[in-house]
């Protein structure tokens, strides 16, 4: 499949006005177990290991209130994601969607926020990586290591991106299932600290903002939607993908947020930035520690493989249609990948991890995310019987849960997030309104 015509149209194979040869299409060679690993890879990541701090620390132990909202705001902008991906399976993910039934810059919109704020992510969970497994001194190295092994594990076709995501996410839920046993056999786990209601704190609001801080791990289940071109049967595939993964994802979650806190407690939980770790070690296994640092180094290496093809996918959408430089719309001719676009976004990841130290300072990112499917939600809204799957009344869901989880968001983040929309506009802007080489300026 290919992208959207200048006038809005779904075109198969390249951009009009490019040939056969120079933008091939990708290649259809995911499965539907293929898919729900790479969701799996993208959702179950470094944030399982961390993100119940934070949302601890809003709400206590009303954390599993905010889990529930999350999943909910989550599924209802899954359903707006499969069912478009449903009608439109093509690389690009929301960015083709919001071109396809909204407009250009809606389109753009999505894809602006999403490749900007992901490549931060990328950068992040390299770190991340490198935080669990270098030693002292060696963290940046070890992140470039990554970042390249991966991008060439990308680069030699998707079907290698399946395996290696396969194999990552085996060793990330036994890495948490062990996590879990050791918790609750070891001590004695407290049961009713994991009430919702026990331990509450914060409010509403401070429901809302847990939720704001779980969302952003359920994220990933938009990577199966932007690989679109390379998945099998795709009317069928990625719906049934999507909504497999993200329910293995919820109930993999919601069994980590009860862990931890009927062994720790709220206030435990949110007084370490490690909380599984410290669930582990009241079990009195020291091993276990070690696994569990395996299992968050593992997490992180399938975030980022799942990132870089993401991305990956998105920018060659965008490069299709002159949003980003057309070199990126390249296609390798053997190994059916975009090539091009994985070779710049490993040596832009490259470069933050040796320069600036993303990990705490990647809220922006949460901003393109709401962005994102807040455009997917309006999308789908706008489908016609025939192609509808779900209820329009998910799309108002999904959209209004956007809208909601942003203000739970940090001022200074969404500062930061504004800026980088703005400047994305302005390059548009520039882009579109220049004269072309040849014709009479207007």
């Amino acid at each position: 499949m290919g992208a959207a015509d200048g006038r809005g149209r779904l075109v198969v194979g390249p951009a009009l006005g490019e040939s056969v040869t120079e933008n091939p299409a990708l290649a259809r060679r995911l499965g539907t177990g293929d898919a729900v690993v790479i969701g799996l890879g993208s959702m179950i990541g470094a944030g399982v290991f961390a993100a119940f701090s934070p949302a601890a620390a809003a709400a206590g132990s009303a954390l599993l209130v905010g889990l529930a909202v999350a999943a909910l705001v989550a599924y209802a902008n899954a359903t707006a994601s499969a069912q478009l991906a449903a009608q439109y399976p093509t690389s690009g993910g929301t960015y083709v969607y919001g071109r396809e039934r909204l407009g250009p810059w809606w389109g753009f919109l999505a894809g602006w926020g999403f490749v900007i704020g992901k490549t931060a992510s990328c950068a992040a969970m390299a770190l991340t990586f490198a935080a669990y497994a270098a030693p002292e001194g060696w963290e940046r190295p070890v992140a470039v290591v990554a970042v390249a092994a991966l991008a060439a594990v990308n680069y030699r076709g998707v079907t290698r991106t399946a395996r290696v995501a396969r194999i990552i996410v085996v060793v990330v839920l036994l890495a948490l299932a062990v996590a879990v046993a050791v918790s609750l056999s070891g001590g004695e786990p407290r049961w009713s600290d994991a009430s919702p209601w026990s331990g509450a704190t914060g409010g509403w609001y401070g429901v809302l903002q847990a939720a704001g801080l779980l969302f952003f791990a359920f994220a990933g289940y938009a990577r199966i939607a932007t690989m679109g071109e390379e998945v099998r049967d795709p009317r069928r595939t990625i719906p049934r993908a999507i909504q497999v993964a993200l329910a293995i994802t919820v109930v993999v979650y919601a069994t980590v947020g009860v862990t931890l806190l009927a062994t720790l407690g709220p206030d435990g939980t949110a007084a370490t930035p490690t909380p599984l770790t410290a669930a582990v070690e009241l079990g009195g296994q020291g091993w276990a520690v070690t696994v569990v640092r395996v299992g968050a180094a593992a997490a992180s290496l399938g975030a980022l493989l799942a990132l870089i093809a993401g991305v990956g996918r998105t920018s060659l959408a965008m490069a299709r249609e002159g949003d980003l430089p057309r070199w990126l719309a390249a296609v390798h001719p053997r190994h059916r990948v975009p090539h091009h676009a994985e070779v710049a976004l490993a040596v832009v990841v490259c470069v933050l991890v040796l320069t600036v130290d993303l990990r705490g300072a990647i809220g922006f990112s949460s901003f393109g995310v709401l962005l994102y499917y807040l455009v997917a939600n309006l999308a789908a809204w706008t489908q016609d019987d025939e192609h509808r799957r779900f209820p329009r009344a998910l799309q108002v869901l999904g959209a209004l849960g956007c809208l909601t989880l942003v203000v739970t968001l940090p001022a200074a983040s969404v500062a930061v997030g504004a800026v980088v929309l703005v400047v994305g506009v302005g390059l548009r802007l520039w882009r579109t309104r220049r004269p072309r080489r040849g014709a009479p300026a207007t």
